[in-house]
Formats: structure tokens, C-alpha cells, sequence
């Protein structure tokens, strides 16, 4: 998975990133309006925390642009405003949830796993294909009932196949989700994290799809 954060605060930007990236998420930070923006048009994220109060262009206008413009990435607003007006104002601009500072880091993590679970169509926080098991409230896959160890990558590769299990996600959008935008990204890379995964779940639940990408199945179905 992989998020924009659209803050200011170089601090607290750089706090937030830190416990992302140790529950594996891929993180790209912008620190004003205008970045943050142009990312989210031209980049895929699975979400976005967007702070209202930052230079150059304000959160609730960049919110307003990426709606307008049909971006429908989900968008957790993070700020100090804590006035209703403010919290109306956040969810009439397109909003899908709202965290007022100060917080706590670990509900921020959950708020936005809820918010990728329920933008890819899901209702339940558990989701399985064949012996495999995601919890998407904590992250953990399980294999056949035993918890599956995983690196960041693999994880965010497995993370997006699932959310998407049985539709084919093409090669270009698995590479978007699962690297952070100034990545050092080899030509093969994402042929070697499948052959991984594989080797880690079985051969038969990642499926090939010739000129197109991968897709997870339940061939026992």
C-alpha cells in the first residue's frame, strides 16, 4: 500500500512517515498544497492524509481539485482544526475521514487500512482466498492457519493482490502501489518479488496473466 502525506510540519511529517514505513506502507510526503496536489493527480495512491492549513494552496482547495478532477483516492484530513464548521467543511470538499491533532499514530494506521479495506469493495476486516488470510486491521497474513512472514515489499505486492483477489492487476499498477515515488526500481524487480511470494505461498494462488499482470486465485474453489 502505498499513501501520500500532505504536511508542513517537517517534524511531525517525518514521525508520521517512520511508523508508516514500519507497518510497511510505502510513503511519499509533499509539504505544501501545490505538491501535494500534483502528486495525487499524477501519482497511484491507495490514500491520503491531507492536512487543511499548508502553503501555497490549501487543504480543503486541493481536496476540492482532486474530486473536481475525478481523483477518488480515499482522504483522511489530519489537522488542528477541530471546529465543526472546519469538520463540515473537510467532508463537503470530498472528505472520507477526519483525525484532529494532536492523535495517536497507531489510530491514524487503523483509520487508514479501514479506509483502503472499504475503497477496494470490502466490508469485512478478514479476507481469505484459499489458505490464505488477511487480517487487514493489523496487516498479518496467515498460510494455512500459520502467520506468514513477509518484507515490506513483498508485503505491499501481496497486500494489493488481495484487496483485488481475483481480477487481474496489471504490472504497472502493482509497481505503483508497492514503491515510494524516488525509488531505485530494477526492470525485473517485480518478477522477482512474485517468484518470492510464490515460493512462500505455493506456485497456484498467484496466476500469470501474459501481457497484462498478476492475479490471486483460489484454484481449489
Amino acid at each position: 500500500m502505498r499513501v501520500l502525506l500532505v504536511e508542513d510540519d517537517q517534524h511531525l511529517a517525518a514521525r508520521i512517515a517512520d511508523v508508516l514505513r514500519a507497518e510497511r506502507f510505502a510513503v511519499d510526503i509533499a509539504s505544501n498544497g501545490e505538491d501535494g496536489q500534483h502528486l495525487g493527480d499524477t501519482e497511484g495512491y491507495d490514500a491520503a492524509v491531507l492536512d487543511l492549513g499548508l502553503p501555497k494552496v490549501d487543504g480543503v482547495s486541493v481536496l476540492r481539485n482532486w474530486r473536481a478532477h475525478g481523483r477518488h483516492l480515499p482522504v483522511l484530513i489530519l489537522t488542528a482544526r477541530d471546529g465543526w464548521s472546519d469538520k463540515v467543511e473537510g467532508f463537503r470538499a470530498g472528505a472520507d475521514d477526519y483525525l484532529t491533532k494532536p492523535f495517536r499514530v497507531e489510530e491514524l494506521v487503523l483509520r487508514l487500512r479501514a479506509l483502503v479495506r472499504r475503497a477496494n469493495g470490502h466490508a469485512q476486516t478478514q479476507l481469505q482466498c484459499g489458505p490464505l488470510k488477511y487480517d487487514t486491521q493489523t496487516g498479518a497474513f496467515e498460510l494455512d492457519g500459520y502467520p506468514l512472514k513477509l518484507t515490506a515489499l513483498e508485503w505491499r505486492i501481496l497486500s494489493c493482490l488481495m484487496m483485488r483477489k481475483s481480477a487481474v492487476v496489471e504490472r504497472l499498477d502493482l509497481l505503483e502501489h508497492a514503491y515510494e515515488r524516488n525509488a531505485d526500481v530494477d526492470s525485473n524487480s517485480l518478477e522477482v518479488m512474485i517468484a518470492r511470494l510464490r515460493r512462500k505461498l505455493g506456485y497456484d494462488l498467484i496466476e500469470t496473466t501474459r501481457g497484462r499482470g498478476y492475479r490471486l486465485v483460489d484454484k481449489a474453489s
